[in-house]
């Protein structure tokens, strides 16, 4: 081990480099992935760090293998992580089912670029939003959460294992190439002042334990292979004790509960950051690199003399529906800034059920929005 063991203090780094180091604190000790523009640098540092802190870092052949081996070193009892952009991503779909569908936790970055297809390797987009939610096949509720700089690509990734240990099932980063690739001051607190959580272990014995009954919150506690429980794990529809069930009765139950245990938790997971919302005409709900962009257009805004608020999205998934359905009763219009051709704009246009016009401000990729192509928009609904 190395004087590097554990960070803590003021550094100048990569919002890549902070995710990394956020994962480190945060617990994480395994980390399989396949090289990806701009998500590369996430797994170069992981490769350097985790042999510091006696973690694995292992190099797959793709994307596919890679979320594969992070859901069986999770189930070993180590927390785990992968980091890919828009291609990979998409590769990761069937097996993000499957970890839903396990109910087993770890964490996927996203480090958004350019798209569709291979796109623009080295130049942002936000254009993965709606994948996130909808990407794997079939009924189920996700976490994602959308950081705007280092520090938060640094506090959010420990949020996201933390959630994902709460929650049992894979929490999501979706950032971008320009937060990844920024440079600027993250600090890191100490380890004893960092709140880490810990997965919930059986409080039965090896012959009492069911892997897959819930405890009252819909989570159900869970044993590492190896530790003497029996555990029997499937993508198929299962009961309680990890076995196939192909009933339409346990499917129902089981479906039910793994969308549940999230939708009845909304109002612990999901974040927001609200700013002069209460008198204003015009709201501006953005999240990510677009959220910061944004910032700058409203104070322009206000300058001027428009009443406007913000509302950034810190939790894109599960989507803030009741906070935005409470806003569309008090505001004219909300401006919705998203570098691809319009996804949560339409979200936003969904919950405010019509009672606040929606106008999307959208960017095919490559750069992000100039503050004054928002500041237009935002003169323009009000005139």
């Amino acid at each position: 081990m190395t004087e590097r063991k554990y960070l803590a203090g003021e550094f100048f780094m990569s919002g890549d480099d902070a995710c990394a180091e956020g994962a480190i604190s945060a617990g994480c000790r395994f980390f399989a992935g396949y090289p990806i523009t701009p998500a590369s640098e996430i797994a170069e540092r992981m490769s350097e760090r985790l042999p510091e802190v006696a973690g694995s870092y292992i190099q797959m052949e793709d994307e596919m293998a890679s979320l594969a081996a992070v859901l069986g070193a999770s189930w070993g009892g180590v927390k785990a992580m992968t980091a890919t952009s828009g291609p990979g991503f998409s590769l990761m779909m069937e097996n993000l089912g499957l970890g839903i569908m396990t109910e087993t936790p770890c964490v996927i970055v996203d480090v958004q670029r350019g798209s569709p297809s291979t796109g623009l390797p080295t130049l942002t987009g936000q254009g993965d939003m709606m994948q996130a939610r909808w990407g794997s096949h079939g009924s189920y509720s996700i976490i994602a959460l959308s950081p705007d700089s280092p520090q938060e690509l640094y506090d959010l990734t420990v949020k996201a294992f933390n959630l994902s240990e709460k929650y049992r099932l894979p929490v999501l980063v979706m950032t971008e190439a320009a937060t990844g690739h920024m440079y600027e001051k993250v600090v890191i607190p100490p380890m004893n002042e960092i709140e880490v959580i810990h997965r919930r272990k059986p409080a039965v014995s090896a012959g009492e334990y069911l892997p897959f009954k819930p405890d009252a919150d819909l989570v159900p506690p869970m044993a590492n292979a190896g530790e003497g429980y029996r555990v029997h794990i499937t993508g198929l529809t299962h009961d309680e004790r990890g076995y196939p069930a192909m009933t339409p009765e346990a499917q129902d139950r089981l479906v039910r509960r793994l969308v549940d245990k999230i939708e009845q938790n909304r109002e612990d997971i999901i974040d927001l950051e609200e700013d002069g919302i209460d008198s204003a005409e015009v709201v501006v709900c953005s999240y990510g690199i677009s959220a910061r962009v944004s910032r700058i257009a409203v104070e322009q805004a206000r300058a001027e003399g428009v009443r406007v608020g913000m509302l950034r999205l810190i939790t894109v998934w599960p989507f803030p529906e009741d906070r935005i359905r409470d806003i569309a009763g008090q505001t004219r219009v909300f401006v919705v800034p998203e570098v691809n051709y319009g996804q949560i704009s339409l979200e936003v246009e969904r919950c405010a059920c019509g009672k606040a016009k929606t106008v999307l401000v959208p960017h095919m990729g490559g750069g992000v929005h100039a503050p004054r192509t928002i500041l237009e928009a935002i003169k323009q609904v009000v005139r």
